[in-house]
């Protein structure tokens, strides 16, 4: 087998990515192991998606069977396994119709331009507008990355799709003002993610919920990387107890292989009749397999309860961390998707952290340039949890050390 290793990525790949100089070739639970050999604790998730860990044995044998019976077929036909997969999702969430695709971008758009055709068939033309929040992030496609709040993801890809107002998270007065009769959706994150991990309040989100319901707007709710058990609930709507119209979902629903769906009602779904929307690959047998045994191993009373006991753990180890090292502010965010702000004197030093962290075998994440993320396994061990926090203090250890030598 031919040599390869970071530098081909230089050599052959478009550089739309800045990877990390280490090439993971193995890994097991919440461990990965690069090409030499060196062990990490992975607290990253794969960006909250690898929620059973990685080689999980049920997810293993589930690929392994579909493997040995259907690959792919197109949507000309159905499979058994989307239509169990469809069924559980149903039968788990307020849902009554569920359409399948590739990623949390493909789901969300998919529940924007369902948003737009409702109202352009239900009310007419002029019911197009589409609310949405600074600092979100729905997808790197252009009407999603325009829907998203965050113009370092637009600019140089003008002209953005229109008919898109961003306010601010949590401020239900600038919502009260922006929609009208003119609103077709109102869409939002219940934890902004790649904004910083910052949760929504309750009473924002009940508040969307009635103001959506006065204009007849969806409320479409991304939970591409908050859901399936991450918030210690199967979906966060769960734990909030605000439902949406729409719901997206993907990265951990496949574990690590890729999929996304958008869950919604009957009464909505009809506005995608056949030939509106579609996906070659939605669907997909093997997709649908391993997100089966996802969601029979999540939606499980004791592994969610885990959830929280982790989360606490973890909060715990990083505010002790910070009050040693002086790095970080009070930890934040729902379950295990968990923001570290970097204290005043560290602003802007998340990805060096990060980095610092390979250097120590932990693997973490960033969430903007002053936050660093950890959305590890849902099923992470105790032992595993621990001695990732303890080679994250080492990696802060040095940062504040190189800190000290820059000022001296």
């Amino acid at each position: 087998m031919e040599q390869v290793g970071r530098k081909t990525f230089d050599e052959v790949m478009v550089p739309s990515y800045n990877p990390a100089e280490m090439v993971p070739v193995r890994g097991l639970g919440s461990k990965v192991w690069d090409q030499q050999g060196r062990e990490y604790i992975d607290l990253a998730g794969g960006i909250a998606v690898t929620l059973l860990g990685h080689c999980h044995p049920r997810l293993v044998a589930a690929l392994d069977d579909q493997a040995h019976r259907l690959w792919h077929t197109s949507n000309v036909v159905t499979t058994e396994p989307a239509l169990r997969l469809a069924r559980q999702l149903v039968a788990a969430t307020f849902a009554e119709r569920v359409f399948f695709c590739n990623s949390g971008a493909e789901a969300n758009e998919a529940a924007f331009k369902l948003a737009r055709r409702r109202g352009h068939v239900a009310f007419g033309p002029h019911k197009h507008q589409i609310i949405a929040f600074k600092d979100a992030f729905h997808g790197r496609t252009l009407f999603t990355v325009s829907v998203g709040g965050q113009p370092k993801y637009t600019q140089g890809f003008e002209p953005l799709p229109g008919g898109i107002t961003h306010l601010p998270f949590n401020d239900l007065a600038a919502v009260e003002r922006a929609i009208s009769d003119d609103s077709c959706a109102v869409v939002v994150e219940p934890v902004q993610g790649e904004g910083g991990i910052v949760p929504a309040e309750r009473e924002f989100l009940a508040g969307l919920r009635t103001l959506c319901d006065r204009h007849k707007a969806l409320l479409i709710y991304d939970e591409v990387q908050i859901g399936m058990g991450r918030s210690g609930s199967l979906y966060a709507y769960m734990h909030y107890g605000v439902t949406p119209d729409v719901l997206t979902s993907a990265k951990g629903l496949g574990g690590g292989f890729p999929i996304g769906a958008m869950l919604t009602t009957a009464e909505v779904a009809q506005y995608l009749p056949f030939g509106t929307h579609g996906s070659t690959y939605g669907g997909n047998p093997l997709a649908c397999a391993v997100a089966e045994a996802v969601l029979d191993t999540v939606n499980d009373r004791e592994l969610l309860a885990g959830v929280a006991d982790r989360s606490r753990r973890l909060k715990e180890g990083l505010e002790a961390i910070g009050r040693r090292h002086g790095v970080f502010e009070p930890a934040r965010g729902l379950g295990l998707l968990i923001g570290a702000p970097m204290a005043p004197a560290w602003k802007g030093r998340a990805k060096d952290l990060m980095t610092l962290g390979f250097k120590h075998g932990v693997w973490c994440l960033v969430a903007g340039p002053d936050v660093l993320r950890l959305a590890p396994s849902l099923i992470i061990p105790e032992a595993d949890l621990h001695e990732g926090l303890r080679r994250l203090e080492a990696a802060c250890g040095e940062l504040v050390a190189e800190g000290a030598r820059a000022a001296a």
